[in-house]
C-alpha cells in the first residue's frame, strides 16, 4: 500500500509543470548570485560583512556580471552588441561615487591590485595563445606595417600631446601614449567575425588581417609600455634608467623563453588529465611571472614573460592547445568583471580635475585622428580599395581591453613608492585610459557595424566552393554563436 502512494506521489510530482522561459532564468540568475555571495559568508563569517574587502569584492563582482548583462542587452538591427565591459565599467565607477555605498562596498588598495594582475595574467595568456605566426607568413607586410606603424605613431604623438597639454613628463607622456595606443581584441574580434560569417571583406582578408594584426599590436604596446615603466621608476641617472628599462624587456623575453622550453617538456604527452595540467601550469607560471617580476624590482618583465611563454606553450601544443585555451576562457570570464569593475572603482569623480578630463580628452582625440590617417597609408599599398581602406582605418580604433588590463600598473608602482607626484601621473594615466574606453569602444563598435557591409564586398560561393577558413576563427565561425565571445559571461 504504501509504494504504491510513493510511486503514485512520484508520477504526480513528475508531470507537475516546471516554470520555463524567461521566469526560470530570472530565477536562476537571481539564486545563482545569492548562493555566490552566502557561500562566502558562510566560509569567511565576519569578513564577509559590510566594509569588509570579501564583501566588497562579491558585490563588485555580482554588480559587474549584472552590469554586463544589461548593457549586452541593448542591441540594434544589423550591429554588432555593444561590449558588456562598457556595464561592468560603470558599475564599478558607480558604486565607488554613490554615498553611503561607497563605504559599505570597500576594496583595500593591496586586494585591489592583487586581482588586477592577476586578470592582467590571464588576458596576456588568452593573448599569446591566440598569436596565428601562419597568419602572420600568409598576411606578410600588410600586418606588420598595419600592427606596428599606427600602434607607434600613435603613442609618440600622444606622448607629444600630453607633455604639453597635461604637463607629464616625457617618460610618463610615453607611458601614457603605449597605454592609449593598443587596439582591443574584445570589441574588434566578435565584429570581425560577425562580418566575416556574412561574407564581408573575406575575398581579400579584411577580417582575417584585423584580428592577426590587433595581437601584434597589442604586443608592442605592451613592450614600450614596459620599456617605459622601467625608466620612470628607476632611481638611476637617464641612462642607467633607459638601460633598466631596456633589460626588462630582455629580462622578460629571455625569461619567457626559458619558462617556455620547460612547459614544452612538462607535462609529457603520456601523463593522465593532460590538458588540466597543462592549464594550470599555464596559468600558475603566467600569475608567477606578473607577481615575481614586481617582488624583485623588473615589473615590466612580467607581462613580456607571460606573453612570450604561452605562445611557445601554444606553438608547441599545436591544436592541443584549443581546450587549454577554453579553460583559460573561463578563468578570464571570472575575473574580467574583476578588472573593469576594479578599474572603475579607481575614479573619484569628485576628486577629477575638470581640466584633466578635458585636456585628456582632447589627446584622445587627436591621438585617434592621427591612427586613422596613419592606419589609412599604411594599407595604401596592399592591393586594397579605398572603401576598403577607410573601414580598415575606423575597425583600428577601439580601446578597452588592454587599457583596463595595463593602465593601472604605474598607479599601482606609484602607491608602492609612496610618492604622491607619481601617485597623481598614475591616476592622471589611469583617468585618461577609463574615458577611452567609455568613448572609443561603443563608437568602434557601432562604425564596424554600420561600416562593414556598406565598404566591404560581399563575397558568396557556391557550398562546394567555400573559401578556406583561417584556422583562429573557423570554430568560432562554424561553431555556435560565439560574437561576445571576449566579453560575455
Amino acid at each position: 500500500m504504501s509504494e504504491s502512494v510513493s510511486s503514485g506521489c512520484c508520477s504526480r510530482l513528475r508531470s507537475c509543470p516546471k516554470p520555463r522561459g524567461l521566469l526560470s532564468t530570472v530565477i536562476t540568475k537571481a539564486v545563482m548570485g545569492a548562493l555566490v555571495f552566502g557561500v562566502v559568508w558562510s566560509i569567511t563569517g565576519p569578513e564577509c560583512l559590510p566594509g569588509r574587502n570579501l564583501f566588497g569584492l562579491v558585490v563588485l563582482f555580482l554588480c559587474a556580471v549584472g552590469g554586463g548583462k544589461l548593457v549586452g542587452l541593448i542591441q540594434f538591427p544589423n550591429l554588432p552588441p555593444l561590449p558588456p565591459l562598457l556595464g561592468m565599467l560603470l558599475a564599478g565607477l558607480v558604486l565607488r561615487n554613490v554615498p553611503y555605498v561607497t563605504e559599505a562596498v570597500f576594496i583595500e588598495q593591496n586586494w585591489s591590485s592583487a586581482m588586477r594582475n592577476i586578470a592582467l595574467a590571464i588576458i596576456l595568456t588568452r593573448a599569446g595563445l591566440g598569436l596565428n605566426p601562419d597568419a602572420l607568413r600568409r598576411l606578410k607586410g600588410v600586418c606588420v606595417r598595419v600592427a606596428v606603424v599606427p600602434c607607434t605613431t600613435e603613442a609618440c604623438t600622444i606622448a607629444v600631446i600630453s607633455h604639453f597639454l597635461l604637463g607629464l613628463p616625457w617618460i610618463w607622456g610615453f607611458i601614457l601614449g603605449f597605454v592609449l595606443a593598443a587596439v582591443s581584441p574584445a570589441v574588434v574580434v566578435p565584429s570581425m567575425l560577425l562580418l566575416q560569417k556574412e561574407g564581408y571583406g573575406v575575398q581579400k582578408g579584411v577580417p582575417t588581417l584585423l584580428m592577426a594584426a590587433g595581437s601584434f599590436d597589442d604586443i608592442l604596446a605592451i613592450t614600450g609600455f614596459s620599456t617605459c615603466l622601467g625608466m620612470a621608476f628607476g632611481t638611476g641617472s637617464t641612462w642607467f634608467n633607459l638601460l633598466k628599462g631596456v633589460l626588462e624587456v630582455v629580462g622578460g623575453i629571455v625569461a619567457g623563453l626559458l619558462l617556455g622550453l620547460f612547459i614544452h617538456l612538462f607535462p609529457s604527452d603520456d601523463q593522465a588529465e593532460l590538458v588540466q595540467r597543462r592549464s594550470y601550469m599555464l596559468l600558475a607560471l603566467s600569475v608567477f611571472s606578473v607577481f615575481g617580476s614586481r617582488a624583485v624590482g623588473f615589473a615590466g618583465a612580467g607581462g613580456l614573460c607571460t606573453l612570450v611563454l604561452s605562445f611557445l606553450a601554444g606553438l608547441s601544443w599545436g591544436s592541443a592547445k584549443v581546450p587549454i585555451a577554453a579553460v583559460v576562457g573561463v578563468a578570464w570570464d571570472i575575473f574580467q568583471p574583476l578588472l573593469f569593475g576594479l578599474i572603475g572603482a579607481e575614479i573619484i569623480i569628485s576628486s577629477l580635475n575638470p581640466s584633466t578630463v578635458g585636456l585628456g580628452v582632447a589627446a584622445l582625440f587627436v591621438g585617434l585622428v592621427v591612427r586613422l590617417c596613419v592606419t589609412y597609408i599604411a594599407v595604401t599599398f596592399a592591393g586594397f580599395t579605398l572603401k576598403e581602406k577607410i573601414f580598415i582605418s575606423l575597425a583600428w580604433m577601439p580601446k578597452a581591453t588592454v587599457q583596463a588590463a595595463i593602465g593601472s600598473t604605474a598607479l599601482d608602482l606609484a602607491r608602492e613608492e609612496g610618492d604622491a607626484v607619481l601617485e597623481g601621473y598614475g591616476l592622471e594615466v589611469l583617468t585618461v585610459a577609463v574615458l577611452a574606453i567609455l568613448i572609443t569602444a561603443p563608437i568602434g563598435a557601432v562604425a564596424i557595424g554600420l561600416t562593414g557591409p556598406r565598404l566591404l564586398q560581399r563575397y558568396t560561393t557556391m557550398p562546394d566552393e567555400q573559401p578556406e577558413k583561417p584556422a583562429e576563427t573557423a570554430a568560432a565561425v562554424d561553431g555556435k554563436d560565439n560574437l561576445t565571445y571576449e566579453s560575455k559571461l
